[in-house]
Parts: structure tokens; sequence; C-alpha cells
């Protein structure tokens, strides 16, 4: 393989992966340990 091909195929796995966790953490089992600052602050 071409170093670019390689170099653009690293990218997107690094992409992907880290999209992957965001959406985890957002929407997984950790979702429950966060707070909304909003909610907090309510008047």
């Amino acid at each position: 393989m071409e170093s670019a091909t390689v170099l653009s195929i690293s990218i997107g796995v690094i992409v992907v992966g880290i999209t992957a966790i965001s959406i985890y953490t957002a929407f997984g089992p950790p979702s429950a340990q966060l707070e909304d600052p909003f909610e907090d602050h309510e008047d």
C-alpha cells in the first residue's frame, strides 16, 4: 500500500474511534454520572 492510503485509513479509524467513544460516553452507562449544569442553576 502507498503511504497516503495508510495515512488516510489511519485518520479515518481515529475519527471513527473518537466518535464511538463520545457516543458511548454520552448515551451509554457512563452517562448516568454526567450532570446537567443548567439544572443546577435554575431560577
